[in-house]
């Protein structure tokens, strides 16, 4: 079977590297946008924990030491306001450092040096589990999404989609029975190098609509969109 298109530039979730060495730090937030993701940085663990305060990110990559607070601490102090999926990385490989990491309230946990194709599976293991999605392929009555492939089908038949209108696509339905305001897609979609605000979302969903069938999108007014199958 032909495979839909594929999405190069989607940014269909937003998230957070907090990483001091600089090299490492560019590298990755290149893969993830390459991989398809919206990438805010830090350095340090005091600007990390500002940011993962004050923006709802869908996963974390959090480096355990960084100058002024370390990562340990800023995964602590985390934990006492919000559950963010975190993947830490470290060169430390002694198991009490893992058993430590964990216990804080990672949700996985990576040694340097790594591979990135690693990284960016467990990322997306780790954002599947947080919206409750264990399984790779996400169903939606005859639309079936491949998250790893960035690809849809209905009924079998690859459909081809804009990276954006997949985005909003993938974000929707990993959220599947939730109300999802248009301020939370823009958050999602924009990390903080973008400035777009229009009305963007609504003509990529009216988009989506065509491709997919009306009823796969429900507008609840005056609050947002809303996948229900």
């Amino acid at each position: 079977m032909a495979r839909g298109k594929n999405f190069e530039n989607s940014t269909v979730m937003r998230i957070l590297v907090v990483e001091d060495e600089p090299r490492l730090l560019r590298n990755l937030a290149k893969a993830l946008r390459e991989g398809g993701y919206a990438v805010d940085t830090a350095e340090a663990g005091d600007d990390g924990l500002f940011k993962a305060e004050s923006y709802n990110y869908d996963a974390i990559v959090l480096d355990v030491l960084l100058p002024g607070l370390d990562g340990w601490q800023v995964l602590e102090r985390l934990r006492q306001q919000k559950q963010t999926p975190v993947l830490m990385l470290t060169a430390r490989d002694a198991f009490k450092d893992r058993v430590r990491g964990l216990d804080t309230g990672a949700d996985d946990y990576l040694v340097k040096p790594f591979d990135l194709a690693e990284l960016l599976a467990r990322l997306r293991a780790l954002i599947r589990r947080s919206a409750g999605q264990a399984r790779p392929h996400i169903e939606l009555g005859e639309v079936t999404i491949d998250p790893r492939a960035r690809c849809v089908t209905r009924a079998g038949e690859p459909v081809a989609l804009t990276a954006r209108e997949y985005s909003i696509l993938e974000y929707l339905a990993l959220h599947r029975g939730e109300v999802v305001t248009r301020t939370a897609l823009y958050e999602h979609l924009f990390d903080e190098r973008d400035d777009t605000l229009s009305n963007l979302v609504d003509v990529h969903v009216f988009s989506i609509r065509k491709k997919l069938g009306h009823d796969l999108i429900a507008t609840r007014r005056g609050q947002g969109y809303c996948i229900d199958s």
